[in-house]
This record gives structure tokens, sequence and C-alpha cells, in this order.
């Protein structure tokens, strides 16, 4: 039986990388992993929008910018002003986020550290809508562990136990 093997790409003769541009070994890319990772880290933050968005998905675009993507959940107008209250950067004499564009409902676009985010919201709710919703399981309900019932836990559930 013949086995084909792949071969990674050669290192050039002069010690340098194969990667071209600043694709993944530059400051720039490092920046741009650094502006997702604190963006990423705000929203993780935030339970109400752990909790109300389906579908959250991220890609980098064509430009080397983010773009967030969710369904339900919040508007992107209000994510946008969550995450200018929560991004910091002692390194920036500036906000760390701005809102480079218009945002409404269904999309906003920011400038966090010098890195563009698209964020795009698919049949949002609203914040208010999503706090007012009956039945809406809450990861704080789900945690509490002081409301006694005959019924299993919510933590006991999500525990399987």
């Amino acid at each position: 039986m013949l086995v084909r093997r792949k071969h990674a790409p050669r290192r050039p003769k002069d010690g340098g990388h194969p990667a071209e541009g600043d694709d993944d070994f530059s400051l720039a890319s490092g920046r741009r992993y650094e502006a997702f990772g604190r963006v990423m880290a705000a929203l993780a933050t935030q339970a109400d929008f752990i909790e109300s968005c389906r579908d959250l998905t991220w890609w980098r675009g064509a430009d080397h910018g983010w773009h967030l993507e969710w369904r339900d959940g919040p508007f992107a107008s209000e994510v946008a002003d969550l995450l200018a209250g929560q991004v910091r950067d002692p390194e920036l004499d500036g906000a760390a986020v701005v809102v480079a564009g218009p945002a409404g409902a269904a999309s906003a676009v920011l400038d966090v550290m010098g890195v563009r985010f698209e964020l795009r919201a698919i049949d949002p709710m609203g914040t208010a809508k999503v706090r007012s919703k009956q039945g809406f399981w809450r990861l704080a309900e789900a945690l509490d562990t002081t409301r006694r019932t005959n019924a299993r836990q919510p933590w006991e559930e999500l525990l399987g136990g």
C-alpha cells in the first residue's frame, strides 16, 4: 500500500518564517488578537449577554478586522455601549473603543484598540425584553443553592446530578 505524506512548507534559507505579510508573526497581528481577547473577555463578564444569545460566532474578515454575530439577545448598539464601557487599555490616552459608524439594532461598527469590529445581531430582542421574558433560564438562578423546592434544582440539571 502506497502512503503519501504531506510535508510542511520549507523554511527559507535566510532563517525567516514561511508566512508572508503580517498574518501570523507580526506585532500588528498580535494587536488584533489582543483586541479580540479583550472584547471576548468583556462579553464573558456579562451573563445576560451570554445567556440570551444563540449561535454566537466570530471570524476574521478580509480586512483583518473581526466580525461578531449572534441570534436573539441584545441589540448591536447595546453591545457597542457595553464594550465602550468595559474595554480598557492603560497604554492608550483616549478610549479603547470608538464607535466607527452608525450603531443600530442589527449592526454596529467599532474601532477597538485600532482594530475594526463589526457587530451583527440577527433577530435581536433587546436587553429590556430579554430581562422581562418569563421562563428565561438564567445562570444566576441555576447556581443559586439557597432555594429549596421538591423539584430538582437547576444546577442539578446543569451538572447532571
